[in-house]
C-alpha cells in the first residue's frame, strides 16, 4: 500500500471515529429528552387523574343537591 491510500483510509477512519462519537452525543441528548418527556407525561397522567377523581366528587356532590333540592321541592308541593 502507498502512503497516499494509507492516508486517506486513516482520513476516513478518522471520519468515522468523528461521526460516531457525534452519533452518541445526540443519542446521550435524546435520551436525556425522552427521559423529560417520560417524567412529564407521568406527571400529567397523574394530573389527570387527580382532576377525574376532583371530577367525581363534584359530580356526586351535583347529584346529592339535586336529591336535596327535589325533596325540598316536593315537601313544599304537599304544603300547598
Amino acid at each position: 500500500m502507498s502512503l497516499e491510500m494509507l492516508e486517506k483510509l486513516e482520513a476516513k477512519v478518522q471520519m468515522a471515529v468523528d461521526t460516531i462519537s457525534l452519533l452518541q452525543m445526540e443519542i446521550d441528548e435524546l435520551k436525556e429528552q425522552n427521559e423529560a418527556l417520560s417524567a412529564e407525561a407521568q406527571e400529567l397522567r397523574s394530573g389527570r387523574d387527580s382532576l377525574s377523581d376532583d371530577n367525581e366528587k363534584l359530580r356526586n356532590d351535583h347529584q346529592a343537591w339535586q336529591e336535596r333540592v327535589r325533596a325540598l321541592l316536593g315537601k313544599m308541593e304537599h304544603v300547598e
